[in-house]
């Protein structure tokens, strides 16, 4: 008969198979490495599901799109001195209003908790009051009982008040959050995260969507003899094009010089059109730099677009008009292939 140490020992050892187990799922169905970085990384998500952390990764992840090494390095993994794997919380531009915003619940709570515990000291005090002026005679200062409800009243009022701006500091703040969390800086199009999940609620409803991937020719180019600066400014100016040729359809920056086109309700051939007369704009733009007046030359941009069937997964879709892009690229560049 097992001792209870012994059935300790194996209760801990069948939880430790279970995380191993859970880790080992998470890394083959993203297709990662067991190196230290993936472990570590998928060890925070399994051993704290309500985590951060765990709730960025099931975000990215929703409907099927596998997490890459980017999507890992964007969310803080990362190896220190070559030694063993770090993960902060959450490398995100976000992480700090959410630790602020986690902050001022925690202050409301508490100043809700000090106003009630006050309103049920007034309401006893007032009782007392109400007593005292049943039972005393005329000597009693009715003057001085009245200053102290009216002390007490304008404290719970100024409580109540200071309440109010922290919750409406709160709803601000939040707001704040969920807008950078679907926003890119830069172009102030929606960024990959607002992508995938304007694809699933689209898809969701049966309506007919076309996905195009498209990507800046030679940017680096770009960035190597002008600097990041003007680079910069060439993908605000891609992105403005963009959205006044694709209006009605959701342009996102996925992110570097990637971008990408939800048409919704529209056939192939009309999201191809409509794609062709953003990428002949562009093309026929000549670029000079502000400060010199150089010419910067011609800058375009190469596309795949396809038709996402019915119950797809985005990341099916994605994969198939990214071939499509590199299959332009391959081409000479400068043009948008279609399936």
């Amino acid at each position: 008969m097992a001792t209870a140490r012994e059935a300790r020992l194996e209760t801990v050892e069948y939880r430790a198979d279970q995380v191993f187990g859970r880790i080992g799922k998470f890394l083959t169905e993203h297709r990662l490495s067991p190196d230290p970085l993936h472990y570590a990384f998928a060890y925070r998500v399994i051993s704290q599901p309500d985590g951060v952390l765990a709730k960025s990764v099931a975000a990215l992840t929703e409907g099927g799109i596998r997490l890459t090494a980017r999507d890992i390095e964007k969310l803080g993994g990362q190896i220190t001195n070559g030694q063993a794997p770090t993960i902060p919380e959450v490398c995100d531009p976000v992480a700090g209003l959410v630790a602020q915003t986690q902050m001022q619940v925690e202050g409301f709570t508490d100043m809700m908790h000090a106003i009630r515990a006050e309103t049920q000291g007034f309401g006893r005090d007032l009782a007392a009051s109400a007593d005292a002026m049943r039972t005393v005679d005329s000597t009693v200062d009715m003057v001085q009982l009245t200053e102290v409800m009216l002390d007490r009243v304008q404290s719970a009022e100024a409580r109540l008040a200071a309440a109010t701006h922290e919750a409406e500091e709160l709803r601000l703040k939040l707001e704040e959050a969920q807008s950078n969390a679907r926003s890119d800086p830069l172009t102030n199009l929606p960024n990959r995260r607002a992508f995938e999940e304007c694809f699933v609620q689209h898809s969701s409803g049966g309506e007919t969507l076309c996905l195009a991937v498209c990507d800046v020719d030679r940017f680096k180019r770009v960035n190597d003899r002008f600097g990041h600066s003007v680079g910069d400014r060439v993908l605000k100016a891609i992105a403005e094009t963009l959205l006044k040729n694709c209006a009605g359809h959701m342009v996102a920056r996925y992110g570097g010089e990637e971008f990408t086109v939800l048409f919704v309700g529209i056939t192939l051939e009309e999201a191809y059109a409509t794609l062709e007369r953003a990428r002949a704009t562009v093309a026929e733009k000549r670029y000079r730099l502000r400060e010199s007046d150089e010419p910067l030359g011609a800058v375009t941009f190469s596309a795949g677009v396809t038709q996402a069937h019915p119950d797809e997964f985005l990341g099916s879709a994605f994969g198939r008009a990214d071939k499509l892009l590199y299959a332009a690229k391959d081409a000479g560049r400068n043009q948008i292939r279609r399936v």
